[in-house]
C-alpha cells in the first residue's frame, strides 16, 4: 500500500556513541521505511564504519557521505545535511517523510502508529511522539507541547512539507515549520502515548558546546522567529525547572535579550511572525490547548491539500546562526 511508503532522512555527524541503538530500533520497526537516507556530514568517529555495515546488510538503507566542513553546525547545518539527502530522492514516490536524528530509541510500532494517525485525519500535516531522557534509571519527560511535532522525529505528510516550503536553514526551524503549517490550515500534533514515547539519548540542545550554549541558542531562535518578550519570559520560567535547574531558563532568556538588544536579524516572513505572536498571546490568556483549537478552526477555512506549489525553496528565507 502506498500509504505505508515512508521515507527517513537522517543527518549525521559523529553519532557513533548512539547511532547503533537508533539503527536497531528502525530495522526492528513493525513497518520499515521504503528508504532510509543517512547523510554522514563529515564524521570523524566510527560513524562511517557503522553506517557501512548497516548499509551492506539492509537494502533500504542508503548512506551519503559529505566532505568534512571542520566543525559541527546545529540548526542550519543539520538542515543543510538533510537537504543533501532530500535532493537525492523523488518526493512523489513517497507519501510520508521523516527527518530522524540518530540519538534515539524508538518503540517498535512507532512509525506504524504515526501513519495510523495520519490516515485518520487528512488535515494532519506533521506529527510525532514525545521524547524522554533516561537519567539515573528513570525516564524524564522533555515536556514538549502537544501543538508541535518534535524536531528529532518530525514526521510529515509530503504534501504539507512541500506547501510550507520545506524546512528553513535557521535556528528554530523545528518550530517555525509547525506554525507555518498551521497558518496554511494544516494541523500539527504530538502525543504522549506508550507506543509513541521514545528515548532521547542526549539532553535537548546539548550536542554542540553543551546544554547552556544550547539554551542560549534556543533563546536566539525564539527571538528570530518573532516571539514576544512577555511570552519568552513565561517560557523561560516554564523551562527553569528542567535540567539544568534555574540556570537553563536564565540562559534561554539571556540568549533572547542579547539578540534583542543587538538587533539581530529576524524571520523575513512578517505575516508568519504576526501569526506566531497572535498564537502566543492567546496561549498566555487561554492556554495552549484552546489557542491551538482556535487557530485550527480559523485555518480550516484556508486548508487546501491540493494547493499547487510552483517551487519549493531548499534554502529558505535566510541563514541564522545562534
Amino acid at each position: 500500500m502506498r500509504s505505508k511508503d515512508y521515507l527517513l532522512i537522517s543527518p549525521c555527524r559523529d553519532e557513533a556513541e548512539y547511532m547503533e541503538q537508533t539503527l536497531e530500533s528502525v530495522v526492528n520497526q513493525s513497518i520499515r521505511p521504503k528508504l532510509w537516507v543517512v547523510v554522514d556530514d563529515g564524521s570523524k568517529d566510527e560513524s562511517a564504519r557503522i553506517l557501512s555495515e548497516y548499509e551492506s546488510k539492509y537494502d533500504f538503507i542508503r548512506v551519503i557521505t559529505r566532505t568534512d566542513r571542520g566543525f559541527r553546525a546545529v540548526g542550519p547545518g543539520v538542515i543543510d545535511a538533510f537537504y543533501e539527502g532530500y535532493k537525492s530522492i523523488r518526493a512523489e514516490d513517497y507519501e510520508y517523510l521523516c527527518k530522524l536524528d540518530l540519538d534515539l530509541v524508538l518503540p517498535p510500532t512507532y512509525f506504524e502508529s504515526l501513519i495510523a494517525e495520519m490516515e485518520k485525519n487528512p488535515r494532519l500535516g506533521s506529527c510525532s511522539g514525545k521524547p524522554y531522557n533516561l537519567r539515573d534509571g528513570k525516564l524524564i519527560d522533555e515536556r514538549r507541547g502537544d501543538e508541535l511535532s518534535v524536531g528529532m522525529t518530525k514526521f510529515y505528510r509530503i504534501s504539507c512539507f512541500q506547501q510550507i516550503g520545506g524546512f528553513l536553514r535557521v535556528v528554530m526551524w523545528d518550530a517555525i515549520d509547525c506554525h507555518k503549517s498551521r497558518q496554511l490550515g494544516w494541523q500539527v500534533a504530538s502525543w504522549d502515548k506508550p507506543e509513541l514515547r521514545f528515548i532521547h539519548l542526549r539532553v535537548m540542545g546539548s550536542s554542540h558546546k553543551g546544554v547552556i550554549t544550547g539554551r542560549m541558542r534556543h533563546g536566539f531562535g525564539q527571538y528570530y522567529m518573532g516571539t514576544d518578550p512577555v511570552y519568552m519570559a513565561a517560557s523561560s520560567l516554564f523551562r527553569a525547572v528542567e535540567y539544568p535547574l534555574i540556570i537553563g531558563g536564565i540562559a534561554m532568556y539571556w540568549g533572547y535579550l542579547r539578540s534583542f538588544f543587538t538587533n539581530r536579524d529576524r524571520l523575513e516572513d512578517v505575516a508568519l511572525r504576526q501569526f506566531i505572536r497572535r498564537f502566543q498571546w492567546r496561549s498566555l490568556l487561554q492556554g495552549k490547548r484552546k489557542a491551538t483549537k482556535h487557530m485550527e478552526k480559523i485555518g480550516g477555512k484556508l486548508w487546501n491539500p491540493e494547493r499547487v506549489v510552483e517551487s519549493m525553496p531548499l534554502v529558505g528565507t535566510g541563514i541564522a546562526h545562534g
